[in-house]
């Protein structure tokens, strides 16, 4: 009699592969720096004018390798108490590893290019698809409680805090993109993801007190 169950892989291999592939592009940001330092030398410029012409790009890479970080934090709690792995999450992960790894790109941009409404778009679109793809991943979990024991809590509050970012993410590319004087100051935004969080996470209880069937859930 055939075997109908979805195939699972072990979540120690894929939390390694992650692992690796995030470790992969935060050393990525680093090279254009390396090559700009070796420009520079090429060039005798001193350590301070170094600095001062390469300030933008010092400020992106600290920036995507911040944000990188924090992604790789956020994909660790969401999998903590995950015990298997099925295909269709497993390629929810590579769509959320392939903005990981697309990231570099945009960063430097950031650093090399003149600033225009394109790049922001391009780089803040790459951090909202990057919380899209996490979010997909929280629903997936709600949905297939038996692929490990995380609690409903945990899953409802995951979801809350990825719609919260996506939010935030937006208006923080609204800003850049129509005041670019700000740069990417509007990103500061995201300090607000907190409350907001929690404000997503009520209206999704109060929606199952309701009786209404929250996705959450």
């Amino acid at each position: 009699m055939p075997d109908h169950r979805p195939t699972t892989f072990p979540t120690e291999r894929f939390k390694a592969f992650v692992d690796a592939v995030v470790a992969i592009a935060m050393t990525l940001l680093i090279l254009p720096l390396l090559e700009a330092v070796s420009d520079a030398a090429g060039g005798g410029l001193s350590t301070a004018r170094f600095f001062e012409e390469h300030a933008g790009q010092l400020l992106s890479f600290g920036l995507s390798f911040v944000l990188i970080a924090v992604f790789w934090m956020g994909h660790h709690r969401q999998y903590r108490d995950i015990e298997r792995i099925t295909t269709p999450l497993l390629w929810i992960n590579v769509a959320w590893m392939a903005t990981i790894v697309w990231l570099p790109v945009p960063t430097a941009m950031l650093g090399q290019l003149d600033s225009d409404p394109l790049q922001a778009v391009v780089y803040i679109g790459t951090l909202i698809l990057t919380q899209i793809t996490t979010l997909a991943g929280w629903l997936y979990l709600a949905r297939h409680r038996d692929l490990g024991t995380a609690a409903p809590e945990a899953i409802r509050g995951g979801i809350a805090g990825d719609l919260a970012a996506i939010v935030l993410f937006g208006a923080a590319l609204v800003i850049a993109v129509s005041i670019p004087s700000t740069g990417y100051a509007g990103l500061l935004i995201l300090l607000l993801n907190g409350p907001l969080s929690r404000i997503f996470d009520r209206l999704a209880r109060r929606r199952r007190r309701a009786g209404v069937p929250s996705r959450p859930e």
